[in-house]
């Protein structure tokens, strides 16, 4: 967007005055249709830092996430945030089917209120152990047929044994973590051999729309602009992540979700909503009102709908890796090869008796 464009969107925001605050209604097309209004405001959590980092990479503050995931599961409505980890949770469970067979012992990590679980029978899972940071979380978790057994642990510091499980789950929470090199370590620890870890976590480019809207406003209100979203993995990173950890058989594959709001006010009321949060240490903890008007503005004229709504897009990452044993197949030596590629564009030629 070119710097006169963004100008005359944030001229005419001015000579339209701002917005009331009054009731907001929700519109989701397609799959995500529902509808709900929300009246009022509500106060917004501690911003404060507390503690520094264990890891070498200390990208995110886990205590701050950890009050922002608290915080988020006392709220009274707070279910109404939870269309985004239901669906990716049910996405992750029916990876789980596509295995033909049984798992005496599996884990979610960063389980939240227990998303895969309700998709899953006792059929496929026989017991099951959820982990949280969030203590607060884990109370709300939605009930299931598969006996679980809560422990609240930091999924960057799992406190299992080796060759434990025969699966490990996790869903929406891998994206918070400062060494995630060294949590897929741990779960390839954890896992049995021939164990299967199957996650999901958010990609690189989720909520662009939003990220490119803030930092136009604030780029032309303030004069610079900090991250007010968090940094997310590359999809072209996990599949060696996964290797070095000690995965094979791997398998990585993207899912765009995009939801549809009102405005932007929504947008980031519903991430708060979901304990979603920025909680990176350089984050700026304050959002000028101007900044979030003009915002709220570029991201109208640059990506929002005819219909007055505005996208979301999630991008959703899959990941599938298979802790190496002596039964599962393995490739073919190097030149060991009975045919060569150059015979294949032969196959339909006739032979020279034939002509």
């Amino acid at each position: 967007m070119s710097s006169r464009v963004c100008g005359r969107v944030l001229q005419r925001l001015q000579t339209a005055g701002s917005p009331p605050a009054a009731s907001w209604s929700r519109i989701r097309a397609g799959s995500w249709g529902c509808c709900r209004v929300q009246t009022g405001t509500r106060s917004e959590p501690r911003r404060g830092l507390s503690g520094s980092g264990r890891s070498t990479m200390n990208v995110f503050n886990r205590d701050m996430k950890k009050r922002q995931k608290n915080w988020a599961a006392t709220l009274q409505d707070g279910n109404q945030y939870d269309y985004l980890r239901d669906e990716v949770g049910g996405r992750v469970a029916d990876r789980v089917y596509d295995i033909a067979r049984t798992f005496p012992l599996a884990l979610d990590v960063g389980a939240g209120k227990s998303h895969i679980a309700e998709h899953l029978s006792k059929d496929v899972v026989e017991r099951l152990f959820l982990t949280d940071v969030s203590q607060e979380t884990l109370k709300r978790r939605r009930q299931s047929e598969i006996p679980t057994q809560c422990v609240q642990a930091d999924e960057e510091f799992l406190p299992f044994k080796e060759n434990t499980f025969d699966l490990v789950l996790s869903s929406l929470s891998l994206h918070w973590i400062n060494d995630l090199p060294g949590a897929l370590r741990q779960i390839h620890q954890v896992l049995k051999p021939d164990g299967v870890f199957i996650g999901a976590m958010v990609g690189g480019e989720t909520l662009y729309e939003l990220r490119c809207s803030l930092q136009l406003a604030e780029t032309e209100r303030e004069g610079g602009f900090s991250p007010h979203v968090s940094p997310y993995t590359a999809v072209t990173d996990l599949g060696n992540l996964l290797g070095r950890a000690g995965f094979n058989m791997l398998t990585v594959d993207v899912d765009d979700v995009q939801v549809h709001y009102p405005g932007i006010t929504e947008v980031m009321t519903d991430l708060q909503g979901m304990g979603e949060s920025n909680c990176a240490w350089n984050r700026k903890s304050l959002l000028h009102r101007d900044t979030i008007l003009a915002a709220a503005a570029i991201y109208n004229e640059m990506y929002g709908n005819e219909d007055g709504s505005i996208p979301a897009t999630f991008e959703i990452l899959y990941l599938i890796g298979w802790k190496p044993h002596e039964s599962q197949a393995k490739p073919a030596k190097r030149g060991s090869a009975t045919a060569s590629f150059g015979d294949l564009s032969k196959i339909n030629r006739p032979s020279p008796r034939e002509t």
